[in-house]
């Protein structure tokens, strides 16, 4: 039996007519999309997959709501968990599936809480509140977590602070969820750091700033104790002439770990980096445009040959065929219309 993928787009509802999560057909061949359903949820801001793909998490009003992913791609409602603190913007889940981690952007703050064995989310075990100032006046000057992300060996957890341009390394314990500050790695000033991703071998980490419009590379040394964190790489995300204001986005790789992509909102395109997976460095392919406004996420084809974005400010997602060889993108289908999209994730269906 041929692989079967679904497709979750979370959409904010305060305006227009999204109802909250978007569960779409996927058509791999074609590199399309086809919608099935909504699921009834306040402002999906951002979705994440449980590690073993069994349950969907969503940033709701109210905290977290969990969901069992049913054999079809269906929903289920398990339960929706308070986080204590203002909405968060960003979801991860360790490889056990013991934890989930908040990200707030609102707040500063941090939060871990606990899986349960059905799913659910449960209660809170440990919260940082980051501290300090940035420089830029009416948006980084206080603390802005837009992401916190486990390093590949789960000992560490690194929380990206948008607003005072640092990361900070936190051990995790992973029995009663406590959090010890081991390091932090400071950026450059006003550039914004908002996401990083680690590559599947564990050997490199990338990240986005949203102000400077780049990806840094960095080599991770995993240690018990005190992982280091080794500058490589700085790339941009625009093309050379770029007279818009931008905001870098989003950050995804290939499934085979060859190639980065990431995604500018002003200049609205998205940049293709060839990735060595020897040495970790990216060469840029090309930065093309999106055929849409705000490209705030997108996602890859489990075949590595089509990409999605997710364009909030048009509130539509857009379909490209991937040409490697030639270094282009072709738009490939009608755009879809879905009211303030702000995220995507594939998943392929158990059909056991």
């Amino acid at each position: 039996m041929s692989k079967k993928y679904v497709a979750y787009v979370g959409s904010y509802t305060f305006y227009g007519k999204s109802k909250g999560i978007c569960i779409f057909d996927v058509d791999v061949e074609k590199g399309y999309f086809t919608k099935r359903k909504e699921i009834e949820v306040n402002n999906s801001s951002y979705i994440t997959f449980s590690y073993d793909r069994r349950f969907l998490y969503s940033i709701v009003d109210e905290g977290i709501a969990a969901f069992r992913i049913l054999p079809d791609g269906d929903l289920e409602l398990i339960n929706v968990a308070p986080i204590r603190g203002m909405r968060t913007c960003y979801l991860t889940v360790d490889k056990p599936n013991k934890f989930l981690v908040t990200s707030g952007y609102h707040d500063g703050k941090m939060t871990v809480l606990r899986l349960r064995e059905d799913g659910g989310v449960g209660a809170i075990v440990s919260e940082v509140f980051n501290r300090g100032y940035g420089s830029v006046a009416e948006r980084n000057f206080r603390p802005h977590i837009t992401c916190a992300q486990f390093t590949p060996d789960q000992n560490f957890i690194c929380m990206v602070d948008n607003g005072v341009d640092n990361v900070k390394v936190y051990k995790l314990d992973h029995d009663d969820g406590e959090l010890h500050l081991v390091d932090i790695i400071h950026c450059e000033l006003n550039s914004g750091p908002r996401y990083l991703q680690f590559s599947e071998d564990g050997r490199h980490m990338y990240m986005i700033s949203q102000l400077k419009n780049y990806v840094t590379v960095y080599n991770y040394i995993p240690d018990p104790d005190e992982p280091k964190f080794q500058f490589k790489q700085l790339v941009s995300t625009l093309p050379k002439k770029c007279e818009s204001i931008n905001a870098a986005c989003a950050l995804r790789f290939s499934h085979d770990g060859g190639y980065v992509f990431c995604t500018n909102a002003g200049d609205n395109s998205i940049a293709m980096y060839k990735r060595d997976k020897d040495n970790g460095l990216l060469y840029n392919k090309f930065i093309l445009p999106v055929s849409g406004d705000y490209p705030k996420e997108l996602d890859i084809f489990p075949d590595d040959k089509h990409v999605v974005s997710v364009n909030h400010d048009s509130g539509t997602l857009t379909f490209f065929t991937l040409n490697y060889e030639k270094n282009l993108m072709v738009m490939c289908g009608l755009p879809i219309r879905v009211d303030n999209p702000n995220c995507c994730k594939i998943l392929e269906l158990n059909q056991e």
